[in-house]
């Protein structure tokens, strides 16, 4: 029986502007040269509000993921989680689920309650693993299918 290949899997805010830049390129790679969701960029105004949290992860060192996440409201209780992407590389590597309770963890002790997302209906199963349920129905978020979904954070 083969052994299943170990690595270490670490989430973060990107720390210096290297960071920062790898964490755009993961994003444009994924959702502008893979998936073509984005023409150009997938950046917009969230990316310059200081609330932002560029988040990447990490695989033995290197940055293989990203999420971003930032406060919808004044009060800063709502929360949106988007532009979570893992390289090809990297998706048999189990990131995706830090990445997603990391940005959780992150939104709750900033003083969120809850938290938003548009996900794909690919990954609509793998989010509701992660304790998130159904907001609405399929609606069209940046030309694809989406559910809305949300999550408590205030649940232990």
């Amino acid at each position: 029986m083969l052994q299943a290949e170990r690595v270490a899997v670490n989430c973060r805010a990107a720390r210096t502007p290297d960071e920062l830049a790898a964490h755009h390129a993961v994003r444009r790679r994924v959702f502008v040269d893979e998936q073509r969701i984005f023409a150009d960029s997938d950046r917009d105004s969230n990316d310059d509000n200081p609330s932002t949290v560029h988040a990447v992860g990490l695989v033995d060192g290197a940055i293989a993921g990203t999420v971003r996440l930032f406060p919808l409201d004044e009060t800063a209780t709502l929360w949106q989680g988007d532009r979570l992407a893992v390289l090809p590389e990297y998706r048999t590597h189990g990131l995706g689920g830090p990445l997603v309770r990391y940005a959780m963890r992150t939104a709750g002790e900033r003083g969120g309650q809850v938290m938003a997302a548009h996900i794909q209906l690919p990954n609509v199963a793998f989010f509701e693993r992660l304790g998130w349920r159904r907001d609405g129905d399929v609606e069209v978020y940046v030309g694809l299918p989406h559910v809305p979904m949300l999550v408590d954070l205030t649940e232990k």
